[in-house]
């Protein structure tokens, strides 16, 4: 669906050391040590606890949203370092880049018009007609017209590959089942203990990496709405189903998607798209088939952006697209299954 091809794509995340505070928080007796190992390679992933922190200070800045050049194109951004990145830091000579590419300039129903149109009047901060304009993070500021990067200066002003001015938001559907042996008995890993859980992953075409399937929230759709449709297209082909088969299907999809779940992370992402006036945000949320029963009747066939899927054993050797192995870890440690073999790097206690 080419109308929803730049809305996929657009869903790349990637954490950072920052996202270490998020896993102390939600898991209460994960070791710093531990965690800020875990993250140290990763780049800058905002949470409404490290907001604040953002303006000025090295250990916060956002590294992916200051990439060059910009994905997609030959754009240089203006350089910007660690120390200015943060808005409260006066910077009089900063001449960012202004950019926003030829496909979000031609006006498909994904994309917001410039803001230099007269018919243009975007509610910033709230929910506008169907179009969700608040962000996970709170309040954004309002500079000339357009709404203000929270994480700091990119380099670059306009909006890139993203549609919306402002947050741009996205749904990651975690879907996870006990690894089992032929008798229906869970595998426990030899080293570490603990029962091996896995994950459904599709394989992108864009990239050719393994990653979560997930995409872009349609204008006045539900977050869980969003997870459940995109792993329908992405990891079972719904798109290419009959009438009859589509039925079938959102029969057992509903059945995985109604039960209890996990919002693994929900807030800004630090994404090599994002602009001083345009920023990805998501939420990343875990549904578990404990039997394994309801994905028992699923057959994974991928399908729209997808060009493979597999369910994939979570372990710390995963190499996913951008930052999804954090996401996976955080799950993994939520679920008390097996991680690492290395036990000083396992957190324990969940």
């Amino acid at each position: 669906m080419a109308g929803r091809f730049v809305g996929k794509t657009l869903a790349t995340v990637s954490l950072s050391v920052a996202l270490a505070s998020v896993t102390l928080k939600s898991l209460g007796r994960c070791s710093i040590a531990a965690c800020s190992n875990s993250f140290s390679s990763c780049g800058f992933h905002l949470n409404s606890n490290t907001m604040s922190g953002s303006n000025g200070t090295k250990e916060n800045s956002h590294n992916k949203a200051r990439t060059s050049p910009y994905p997609g194109s030959k754009v240089q951004r203006s350089q910007v370092p660690n120390e200015k990145v943060g808005w409260l830091v006066e910077w009089q000579d900063y001449n960012p880049v202004e950019y926003t590419a030829v496909s979000v300039l031609a006006g498909p129903r994904w994309a917001d018009p410039q803001i230099s149109e007269s018919n243009f009047s975007p509610k910033f901060n709230e929910k506008d007609g169907h179009v969700e304009r608040k962000s996970q993070n709170g309040l954004y500021e309002i500079e000339n017209g357009r709404p203000r990067n929270p994480a700091g200066r990119t380099g670059l002003v306009g909006r890139g590959l993203l549609g919306r001015w402002g947050p741009n938001h996205a749904a990651d559907p975690i879907i996870t089942r006990w690894k089992r042996d032929r008798s229906g008995n869970r595998i426990t890993h030899p080293i570490s203990g603990k029962n091996i859980l896995q994950f459904v992953a599709i394989k992108r075409k864009d990239c050719g990496e393994w990653a979560i399937p997930g995409g872009m929230v349609d204008p006045g759709e539900k977050i869980s709405a969003t997870l459940k449709r995109e792993f329908g297209e992405e990891a079972l082909n719904s798109l290419q189903k009959s009438g009859a088969e589509k039925r079938e299907l959102e029969e057992k999809l509903h059945k995985l998607f109604s039960q209890e779940h996990l919002v693994i992370y929900k807030g800004y992402v630090d994404d090599p798209r994002n602009t001083d006036n345009a920023w990805m945000e998501t939420e990343a949320v875990n549904y578990h088939d404990e039997t394994g029963e309801i994905m028992d009747n699923l057959t994974l066939e991928a399908g729209d952006d997808a060009g493979k899927v597999k369910w994939v054993d979570i372990s710390d050797k995963l190499k996913l697209y951008a930052s999804h192995s954090q996401f996976i870890q955080l799950v993994a440690e939520k679920r008390d299954a097996h991680w690492s073999e290395d036990s000083e790097t396992d957190c324990r206690g969940l």
